[in-house]
């Protein structure tokens, strides 16, 4: 049995909210694991990517159709059954793959600010101990000489962030009633109104949802003398993980992450306004191509102001009952 519909990007962004959320609707079957990758793969093993922690991770993926398909085999009383891997949207071979492989399939985008995306990508590798470099704009200089090395997906900062050229070239092969383009903020600041509109797209009842959770926000790591030390061995640990199964070295690795952020429950500080300022460039015909396409004005993504982490946007974890009345958990 194969999904009828995807969440396809991008990383950093909400999917995995919005994935939890679909999860309990009534008539929504998710697979586990929530990004099995299987359309950034020709039946065959994924690349042998090099970056820290890619070996371990690849592991994960699944690339055989016929263990795909049985992600959805309890799935046959339900009215809609999806997996949510945001590299789809990243990657161009996905599109066609996708396209010749479910030629009926319901596309989900979520697309967040680019910048605010790419330092949330950084700062969550930054936080597992894998990025050696505690700069962000330094790592994202590095994104050319990385790809050139065979670094995963996850570690293309600013690539995965234009979203324009990538919905542009994905059209090319899925007819855009198809495909679903979602603001991340709207899941922050107005969460059922985005899960009723993602069920609206997917056909499917609204109102069932009752909460949506935090997204996969990690705690800052403050540089330090934790990050030179205990980095370092979270790093080399992810290597050797990946002679093991993948969830030895997960096991293996929460304390040491753990003892990465402290206990001090440092907040993530805000990119400057600077930061943004020399970045914008590197967006902003992305951004206007986005707009062009969508009808959607996305040019508050061109403001050097940042939005902040998922938490401090939220303050409050907020949760609402079907008939629409807030309240609080």
């Amino acid at each position: 049995m194969d999904p009828t519909f995807l969440i396809i990007g991008a990383p950093k962004a909400g999917t995995t909210a919005l994935h939890a959320a679909l999860s309990s609707h009534p008539d929504v079957f998710m697979s586990t694991p929530k990004e099995p990758k299987y359309w950034l793969c020709d039946d065959a093993p994924p690349p042998a990517w090099r970056g820290p922690g890619d070996a371990h991770s690849q592991q994960e993926w699944v690339w055989l159709r016929e263990d795909y398909q049985r992600l959805f085999d309890g799935a046959g009383g339900f009215r809609a059954r999806g997996e949510s891997t945001p590299f789809y949207l990243w990657s161009r071979g996905a599109h066609r793959r996708i396209a010749e492989g479910l030629p009926d399939v319901r596309l989900i985008a979520v697309v967040r600010d680019p910048i605010d995306r790419a330092y949330s990508n950084w700062m969550h590798l930054w936080s597992d101990g894998l990025e050696p470099v505690g700069d962000f704009e330094e790592a994202l200089a590095l994104q050319d000489e990385r790809i050139a090395r065979g670094w995963a997906p996850f570690w293309r900062y600013r690539d995965l962030g234009h979203y324009g050229a990538q919905l542009q070239h994905l059209r090319r092969y899925v007819d855009p009633s198809r495909i679903l383009v979602m603001r991340y903020r709207t899941i922050v600041d107005e969460p059922r109104a985005a899960v009723d509109r993602a069920c609206h797209f997917l056909g499917i009842r609204q109102g069932q949802v009752a909460t949506i959770p935090e997204d996969n926000a990690r705690s800052y790591v403050e540089p330090g003398w934790r990050p030179r030390v205990i980095g370092p061995v979270v790093r080399a640990g992810a290597w050797a993980g990946s002679f093991a199964p993948p969830d030895v070295w997960r096991r293996a690795s929460a304390p040491l992450v753990a003892q990465l952020a402290g206990t001090n429950g440092a907040t993530r500080p805000d990119l400057s306004a600077e930061a943004r300022l020399r970045l914008i460039p590197s967006f902003a015909d992305d951004v206007a191509l986005l707009t062009e396409l969508t009808g959607e004005d996305f040019s508050d993504w061109l403001s050097p102001h940042s939005r902040g982490a998922y938490r401090q946007r939220t303050q409050v974890t907020r949760s609402w009952a079907p008939s629409g009345r807030a309240a609080s958990r």
